[in-house]
């Protein structure tokens, strides 16, 4: 598969000086980042500092502290990380081959260009597009099931200047640890284009974000690093081989032991989101693009010099 290295910009920010992804200004950001500091409970959990910061993550689910304790000790390898970044390098000249993150990337944006494409892979089951690893040796074409639904563990790769739309989490009760690069995250009160905005966080490897049903269950996650030029936005591709990445883990209301029925979703297999055109909300099933199995074995087998 050959593709050029052109990305495409957005167009123009919104409403004045007000751009994608978060549609806010500098000084709205500023507010938002202090407002985001002080929450309560905390919106993201690590060593605490001070005593208030203590206080305000003593106020953080028991459930979700078990999670991230778990995840603490997480990393990607400096190889899986430097092959990552070649499997996501744009193309430098017309008929270049590149890697298998940039095709599945293509392959997302072709299907929609709402908001810039981001990978999701999954660490049990398959994914949808792992049939590409195909011509890499690690899968037999004809070895194609659908991809998995609803995964508990998830890793997703953000290119640079990409991000995901306004999504829930319907009762789920999970986290979102940083495991490269850089990862904002703004967190809203409720799944709406005009929901209030209760913080902006930003995430660097070690540090973990968390959602419950309660409790910060609707963000929006967008990758800050160097996309290689134009402006984000609905139709951008970047053209970086820059990416933030992240561990994610979600329980269904059984796993924590806190069920209440009222008709919401509250099952990982579905997720809402406010599409970035019409503004309405829509459900989205959570398959996968990519299976870890597969990604990690066309990890090791490239060559990094």
């Amino acid at each position: 598969m050959s593709l050029t290295a052109a990305q495409t910009p957005a167009g123009q920010p919104e409403y004045g000086d007000a751009q994608y992804p978060f549609h806010i200004t500098k000084e709205e950001e500023r507010q938002l980042r202090l407002r985001g500091a002080e929450a309560a409970p905390s919106l993201v959990i690590g060593q605490a500092t001070s005593f208030d910061e203590y206080a305000r993550q003593l106020m953080i689910p028991p459930a979700v502290m078990d999670l991230a304790r778990k995840a603490e000790d997480l990393r990607l390898s400096a190889w899986e990380i430097e092959a990552m970044r070649k499997h996501l390098a744009p193309a430098t000249a017309p008929g270049e081959k590149v890697g298998l993150l940039r095709q599945i990337l293509v392959e997302k944006y072709n299907h929609d260009k709402t908001h810039p494409p981001y990978i999701r892979v999954a660490c049990t089951g398959r994914g949808d597009y792992d049939h590409l690893a195909a011509e890499h040796g690690h899968l037999h074409p004809h070895d194609h099931p659908k991809g998995d639904i609803g995964s508990p563990v998830v890793l997703e790769i953000w290119p640079a200047q990409h991000y995901s739309p306004i999504h829930s989490h319907g009762h789920t009760t999970g986290i979102v640890f940083c495991l490269a690069g850089q990862l904002d995250v703004m967190v809203y009160e409720h799944l709406d284009w005009d929901a209030r905005k209760l913080g902006l966080l930003t995430l660097t490897p070690g540090q973990c974000a968390w959602l419950s049903r309660d409790n910060y269950a609707v963000h929006r996650v967008y990758c800050p690093m160097d996309g290689g030029g134009g402006t984000t936005g609905p139709g951008y591709m970047n053209a970086s081989a820059d990416f933030g990445a992240s561990f994610h883990v979600y329980l269904n209301p059984e796993q924590t032991g806190v069920e209440d029925e009222d008709g919401d979703s509250y099952s990982r297999d579905s997720f809402n989101y406010i599409d970035e055109e019409s503004k309405e909300q829509r459900p989205f099933a959570t398959e996968s693009d990519l299976s870890w199995s597969i990604l990690r074995r066309v990890l090791a087998n490239t060559p990094l010099t």
